[in-house]
């Protein structure tokens, strides 16, 4: 007997109810709990920069169409014009989908890249979690906090010009999956995000300099097969927080333990990675 599909599995007209419906099911959820979100936009530059990054946006991935990465260039930054300039008062949370709205062919998204179920599929609006994954990067920068976060639960592709620790990105997906922090801070904070030739840029600024350091490590860093032959990506990401002034480490703390299946040909895999199956 074959799997029973969905209700939003029988074809648009289902999707759509089921996506109204989830997307109602939340806003209520976060009615019930009073939680306030952002909803105030600043672009003249707040002084102090907490942390800035850039993110190049096209990528060579195995297997993946080039055409995809550059129509996720056009989807980004519609992206970035919903979000830049963004401010997040004390007691307030950001909230991705908020920010941004649910990507469609009629807001001018293309088709990009996209996760479903573990498996690559073309989607309007694919790519644009490239955005809230540079979101979360800054974020883990800083004292906010992270009140909502899914993580990418296979590896899917082998590294390509990757500068920050596997695993540190974030699944998102309208209304269902979302990215949100809270700022937990006694000062209100700017978010800027712009577009050059080829890097998505991004900023967390605010009022008041950084008193502490945020640092981000991935230690034991390997690949390994389990019982059944299938090879998982492990490593540890620490986070060190350290006193600006007196260089005193506060805190590390353990803040992701990757164990992901490799999605990828096996082939791809850094010899010199791999370790024996313990």
């Amino acid at each position: 007997m074959g799997k029973r599909k969905l209700f939003c599995e029988y074809g648009p007209v289902c999707f759509e109810i089921s996506i109204f419906k989830e997307s109602k099911k939340k806003d209520f959820k976060d009615f019930l709990q009073g939680r306030k979100f952002c909803k105030h936009f600043d672009k003249n530059n707040f002084e102090y920069i907490w942390k800035s990054d850039t993110k190049l946006m096209l990528r060579e991935l195995h297997g993946v169409d080039m055409q995809l990465q550059r129509n996720k260039v056009v989807n980004l930054g519609i992206a970035a014009e919903k979000l830049d300039g963004a401010v997040v008062m004390p007691g307030e949370e950001f909230s991705f989908w908020n920010m941004v709205g649910r990507a469609t062919k009629e807001k001018g998204y293309l088709e990009g890249l996209m996760i479903s179920n573990g498996k690559m599929i073309k989607g309007y609006g694919g790519g644009i979690c490239q955005m809230a994954n540079m979101i979360h990067w800054l974020v883990l920068h800083t004292p906010l906090e992270v009140t909502e976060l899914h993580h990418h639960s296979d590896a899917l592709f082998p590294d390509s010009k990757r500068r920050v620790p596997f695993g540190t990105g974030t699944s998102v997906c309208y209304k269902a999956l979302d990215y949100r922090f809270k700022n937990t801070t006694d000062h209100p904070i700017q978010f800027r995000v712009w577009l050059d030739d080829k890097m998505l840029n991004g900023e967390i600024r605010s009022m008041v300099p950084l008193e502490n350091k945020y640092r981000i490590t991935e230690e034991d860093h390997h690949f390994a097969k389990d019982e059944e032959g299938v090879f998982h990506r492990n490593s540890k990401v620490y986070r060190t927080i350290t006193n600006k002034a007196t260089k005193e480490v506060i805190k590390k703390e353990l803040i992701l333990n990757n164990h992901s299946k490799v999605m990828y040909d096996y082939s791809l895999i850094p010899e010199d990675e791999i370790r024996e199956t313990v």
